[in-house]
């Protein structure tokens, strides 16, 4: 595997990750400044919850969160049919498969299931196609339970402010990533 996807922290710490075809990943310096901010309170990962990874790629964001928190399960979402072989193979490799869900479905049909579910969701749509993620995010505000927390990764030259209904609990930019950390609350 000639990957530098790997995971940063836990106990799969340096395990190297499979990438789908054309995949843009979440780097491993901006994962770990995501993980680091979601590490100082923003997140209560003391208890069991649920992390949904809406357009998984890799599956490299959830991959981490099951390596660094034993009480997480993940569901890991995308249209992509080798995105899925990915994931699963990526799980099967670690053998933690039993902690997640895996399913080739549309991210927006995804919502229906998922959104009121999830008490993280990481959202980063294709760069080429913000606003599908500005879609995405409008759609999960009508779903996402108070409370849940979506890090929505962009481009940072899109600039794409959170809707109505969402916090921002931290905002911050990574090489060519921006990330919006939001937490829902009702209006």
């Amino acid at each position: 595997m000639d990957s530098k996807l790997q995971i940063i922290s836990g106990r799969f710490h340096g395990r190297k990750l499979y990438l789908p075809p054309n995949a843009r990943p979440t780097q491993n310096r901006a994962r770990a400044a995501l993980f680091n901010m979601m590490a100082s309170g923003l997140v209560d990962c003391h208890t069991d919850f649920t992390v949904w990874d809406a357009f998984a790629g890799s599956g490299a964001f959830g991959i981490e969160c099951l390596s660094r928190y034993p009480n997480a399960r993940v569901i890991f979402t995308d249209v992509s049919s080798e995105s899925i072989k990915t994931v699963r193979k990526n799980l099967s490799a670690l053998n933690i498969g039993c902690a997640a869900t895996t399913e080739q479905i549309d991210a927006f049909m995804g919502i229906k299931k998922y959104g009121a579910v999830a008490d993280i969701i990481f959202a980063d749509a294709p760069y080429d196609a913000a606003d599908l993620g500005v879609s995405f995010v409008r759609a999960l505000t009508r779903r996402a339970k108070n409370g849940a927390i979506l890090i929505w990764e962009q481009e940072k030259v899109n600039l794409i402010d959170a809707p109505r209904g969402w916090d921002v609990l931290r905002d911050k930019n990574y090489g060519r990533a921006r990330f919006l950390i939001l937490r829902r609350t009702n209006e």
